[in-house]
C-alpha cells in the first residue's frame, strides 16, 4: 500500500466515533516503533514531521523512513503529514517533496489573513492530490518553532468556523478547547477540563467535518517518573486526561496530535538504561529500550484512547 491522504481514513472515523493518533516522528526508532504498533493493532495512522524534525533530521530522510515503514507494513493506511507549516513555501516544499497532508498554521494572523494564506495553500496542494489541515484559535504552549504564550493564547470562536472552512476549501479544522503544546498543560492542583462545550458548537457549524486536537498528549506519570529518579525536572507536568480525550474521540474529532507522551517514553527509557548501566557505549543498547517505550505509549493509545485498533 502506498502513502495515502487521510480524506478516507477522517470518513471511516467520523462515522465509526474514534480518532485517528497522528505521532511526531523525529529518527528512525520513532518511525518502526509508532508503525510496528499500528501494524499489529490494524490500525490507521497518521505520521507527521513538525519544524524541530525537519530541522533535526532533514525531510528527506525522514520520507524515506516513512517509505520504508510503508512497505514493512503493507496492511495498513498510513499519511505523512506536515505539522505546522509555518508559510505557503514550506506547505510547497512537502507537497512536491511526497507529503500526502499538510497542515497550514496561519492561526496568529487576524482570521481574514488566515483565510487568504490557507487558501493559497489549500488551492496548491489540492491541484497536486494532496489534503490540507488549518488551524482556527490559537494553542498555549511550546513545540518546536511554535511559542504561544497563555495570555496570547485564544479558544476557537464557533461563529468563525462555517465561514472560515467554506472560504478556503480546507479538509480539517484544528481547534482550540483547552489542549495545548509541552508536557506542562495544567498547574498542579487544577482540574483539567477541556471546552466540550465549543467543540459541540462547532459541530453543529459544520457538520460531518473533520475536526482536529493539537497538544493532545496526556503525559505518562510512570515515565516522568523515570525521568525525574535520573535527574530530570518534570515533576509538574501534566498532561490532558484520556477520558477526556476518549470523549473528544467519540466526536467530530477524527484526529489527534500526540508528541509528548513519546518523548517522554523515548527519554525515561534513554535515562534508565545508562543509569543503570553506565558502561553501555553502544547506541543500539539504549535505544532499544527506548523504541519499545515509545511502542508501548502508541499500543495504548490505539487501543485505549483513540478506539482505532481493528479499523485499517
Amino acid at each position: 500500500m502506498a502513502l495515502v491522504t487521510t480524506t478516507e481514513m477522517f470518513k471511516k472515523a467520523y462515522e465509526g466515533g474514534y480518532a485517528i493518533g497522528a505521532f511526531n516522528v523525529n529518527n528512525m526508532e520513532i518511525v518502526q516503533a509508532i508503525t510496528e504498533a499500528a501494524g499489529e493493532l490494524k490500525s490507521p495512522v497518521i505520521l507527521q514531521v513538525s519544524a524541530g524534525a525537519r530541522k533535526y533530521a532533514n525531510a528527506t530522510y525522514l520520507r524515506k523512513l516513512v517509505e520504508a515503514a510503508v512497505i514493512e507494513n503493507p496492511d495498513i493506511p498510513i499519511a505523512l503529514h506536515l505539522d505546522h507549516g509555518a508559510d505557503f513555501d514550506i506547505c510547497k516544499s512537502c507537497v512536491d517533496g511526497g507529503f500526502t497532508s499538510v497542515m497550514i498554521d496561519a492561526s496568529k494572523y487576524p482570521f481574514q489573513e488566515n483565510i487568504e494564506i490557507t487558501k493559497k495553500v489549500v488551492e496548491y496542494a489540492h491541484a497536486h492530490g494532496v489534503v490540507v489541515e488549518a488551524e482556527l484559535g490559537k494553542l498555549a504552549g511550546i513545540e518546536d518553532d511554535v511559542k504561544v504564550s497563555a495570555e496570547d493564547s485564544s479558544y476557537t470562536q464557533p461563529e468563525e468556523v462555517e465561514e472560515f472552512v467554506d472560504k478556503t476549501g480546507v479538509d480539517s479544522l484544528a481547534i482550540a478547547i483547552g489542549t495545548s503544546h509541552g508536557a506542562f498543560k495544567f498547574k498542579p492542583g487544577t482540574k483539567p477540563q477541556l471546552r466540550f462545550d465549543i467543540l459541540h458548537e462547532i459541530e453543529k457549524k459544520i457538520p460531518g467535518f473533520p475536526i482536529v486536537l493539537h497538544g493532545a498528549s496526556s503525559v505518562p506519570q510512570e515515565y516522568v517518573k523515570i525521568i525525574n529518579e535520573h535527574g530530570g525536572a518534570l515533576k509538574d507536568a501534566i498532561g490532558v486526561p484520556e477520558d477526556q480525550l476518549r470523549e473528544a474521540a467519540r466526536s467530530a474529532v477524527c484526529k489527534i496530535n500526540i508528541d509528548s507522551d513519546l518523548r517522554l517514553g523515548l527519554t525515561a527509557g534513554i535515562r534508565q538504561v545508562m543509569s543503570e548501566h553506565p558502561d553501555y557505549f553502544d547506541p543500539r543498547q539504549y535505544l532499544t529500550v527506548a523504541r519499545q517505550n515509545v511502542k508501548d505509549v502508541v499500543a495504548h493509545k490505539i487501543q485505549d484512547v483513540l478506539g482505532s485498533a481493528g479499523k485499517a
